[in-house]
């Protein structure tokens, strides 16, 4: 398992960093790598997919592992999902090495219940379901990721153990806890652009406007408007992405 399992490709400055969230992989992201016209990185999160695990989560842990995985010496927009959001607005804080100059942050979850924290907490500590086939792990890691429905899933999202077929997801990763979004975007270095769809659930409008008033509306589009309809994303990543001409 690589310490940080990177796709990396494509042309064009400033490169694109995406971040996929909680459970999924970089995979998400296949489809709008094929329509953006930058140089992508595009990693699995520690403890995801073919991403080595870490000893604790916390988003500054998540964001540490990101930047040592990276060789970036110039700007780099960063685009985040749920999770990966929280963590695209970390490294935009300057504390890890990398220069970071936008953030679109997408589908953010913005408050967290008592009961909702305690119920990733039981999460984390439990050990990892073994499934008796490959296909039964994988509809298990759709539905962990939010994408039954809207996406294959992808290979390094499951792994086979000597007792059958599990996530490649280490359960730890639920213990991550709740971000504080006031800090994070207070401490953001650069423009950000907080997004989500109009049906996110975890996401809505008037909690992200409350935190931004810029904040964006996608319409028709849920929680994972990347997979939905990667193209409604090019716009706000423009907005991130001067063209050095």
């Amino acid at each position: 398992m690589d310490k940080l399992k990177l796709r990396a490709g494509g042309s064009g400055e400033p490169p694109v960093l995406l971040l996929h969230g909680l459970g999924a992989t970089g995979a998400v992201w296949d489809r709008l790598g094929e329509l953006v016209e930058r140089r992508l990185l595009v990693p699995d999160l520690p403890g995801h997919g073919g991403s080595a695990p870490l000893p604790e989560y916390s988003f500054e842990a998540l964001a540490a592992g990101v930047a040592d995985g990276l060789d970036e010496t110039g700007p780099v927009v960063v685009a985040g999902h749920s999770l990966g959001g929280a963590v695209a607005l970390e490294l935009a804080s300057g504390r890890y090495g990398l220069d970071v100059a936008g953030v679109l942050a997408l589908g953010v979850k913005v408050e967290w219940s008592a009961d909702e924290l305690a119920k990733a907490a039981s999460m984390a500590a439990r050990p990892p379901r073994v499934f008796e086939t490959r296909a039964d792990a994988e509809v298990a890691y759709l539905k962990v990721a939010g994408l039954t429905g809207l996406s294959p899933a992808d290979p390094a999202g499951v792994t086979e153990t000597d007792s059958g077929w599990r996530l490649s997801l280490d359960p730890a990763a639920f213990g991550v806890g709740a971000p504080d979004l006031p800090r994070l975007l207070a401490g953001a270095r650069g423009p950000v652009v907080l997004a989500a769809g109009a049906g996110d659930p975890m996401s809505r409008p008037e909690q992200l406007r409350a935190l931004a008033a810029d904040a964006v509306t996608l319409p028709g589009l849920g929680h994972n408007a990347h997979v939905e309809d990667p193209a409604a994303l090019l716009t706000l990543l423009e907005r991130l992405s001067p063209s050095e001409d």
